[in-house]
């Protein structure tokens, strides 16, 4: 993920070059039309570097804000840790999740690069017991800290609960040689863990279900083989992990696994659904491949200044029209796909829409309501249509 500011005139895209684009991951399908407009609502503007939505159970919208702060749309500040972070490019406080007992035990966690080394922080923090839009800054409990102090980039940045247990997606240090395939490093990996509750000596503990319990490599590791997850989720029907992988020369990844338990993504070795570096097809070991892809070439041809996906949420609000479907956008061109969740792997996607949006993140209300988060500043509802 590179966030770099981008104005409406290059994010804007002549639908044209769309038809000259030739391929995503292989044609644009016939009769597909062109210049629909994305349907939405502007929820809040005026915000500082937005990169993550997300609800605490209730009807409140949580967002994070690079340079450190979490504010509820409408209300305010509700945490601010913005002098314990190194922040610019693609640092700063990428991430946050709600205990699944947030109600009763107040308890949430954040994802953030840290101020004195850019090292990764997975810390937990509690709710003021009077306010339920405070959070005490000073109820810092660090569970987890990852050296990544000799690259900016590729923090991942994602974290959120399926069950009880937190779910960490981490990138590979800056394209650092095989890191995402080193099972003693965390870089580059999904990692799965339990934050204790309530908070005990211990940092955390290990599902013992994990796929290098007993075995040679990190406990904490679920998945590896990644480049830069930028955003993930669980679809809540299916349970089915969703995860974007941001590419390196050639290919942007959509990634769909049952539980990830276990799973190689196969970065450097594999980019999309193809040797890195190139644009041939896998043809050995090639069970883990993403279910879709696009490809620069295609983003390049629009004008867009670079490729960087980001992953987003299937719908599963009932009555809604997008019921059924994955939502995912590109950072760059503002870019929005939409795919069924049974999307057959290795197909064609669709014909994106176009928007005017820096989208840095998707994410879901209480009600199962969408929305889309633009680095830009501003938050907009994703109606159904």
């Amino acid at each position: 993920m590179s966030f770099r500011p981008l104005t409406a005139a290059v994010t804007r895209r002549v639908w044209a070059a769309l038809t000259l684009a030739g391929l995503i991951a292989g044609s644009m399908p016939a009769g597909a039309s062109a210049g629909v407009a994305l349907n939405e609502t502007l929820v809040q503007g005026g915000l500082s570097s937005p990169v993550y939505l997300t609800n605490a159970g209730d009807s409140r919208l949580f967002v994070v804000e690079q340079g450190g702060d979490i504010e509820i749309l409408g209300v305010g500040t509700f945490l601010d840790i913005s002098a314990r972070i190194s922040t610019g490019g693609e640092r700063g406080l990428l991430g946050l999740a709600f205990h699944p007992n947030y109600g009763s035990n107040r308890l949430f966690y954040v994802f953030y690069t840290r101020s004195s080394d850019g090292d990764l922080v997975i810390a937990e923090y509690q709710r003021s017991m009077s306010d339920p839009n405070d959070a005490d800054e000073n109820s810092e409990r660090i569970l987890l800290t990852i050296e990544h102090s000799s690259a900016s980039n590729h923090n991942g940045g994602w974290i959120d609960f399926k069950g009880d247990l937190l779910h960490i997606a981490t990138g590979d240090g800056g394209d650092t040689p095989n890191l995402a395939q080193d099972k003693t490093s965390l870089l580059g990996k999904i990692l799965r863990i339990n934050p204790l509750d309530p908070p005990g000596s211990a940092r955390y503990s290990i599902p013992p279900k994990n796929p290098y319990v007993g075995r040679t490599g990190r406990d904490e590791i679920l998945a590896l083989g990644l480049r830069n997850p930028w955003r993930c989720s669980h679809d809540p029907t299916t349970g089915r992990l969703w995860c974007n992988d941001v590419g390196s020369s050639h290919w942007e990844e959509i990634n769909r696994v049952k539980t990830g338990n276990g799973i190689n993504f196969r970065w450097p070795a594999l980019e999309g659904r193809h040797p890195a570096g190139t644009n041939d097809p896998c043809t050995s070991n090639c069970k883990t491949l993403p279910i879709a892809e696009y490809s620069h070439s295609f983003n390049q041809s629009t004008g867009a200044p670079c490729t960087s996906t980001t992953g987003g949420y299937v719908s599963r609000r009932a009555g809604a029209t997008m019921f059924g479907k994955y939502i995912f956008g590109d950072f760059c061109s503002g870019f929005v796909w939409t795919i069924r969740a049974d999307f057959v792997a290795g197909g064609s996607l669709p014909a994106p829409i176009d928007t005017n949006h820096s989208i840095s993140s998707f994410g879901r209300g209480v009600d199962g309501k969408l929305y889309l988060v633009d680095h830009g500043g501003a938050v907009y509802r994703l109606n159904d249509s």
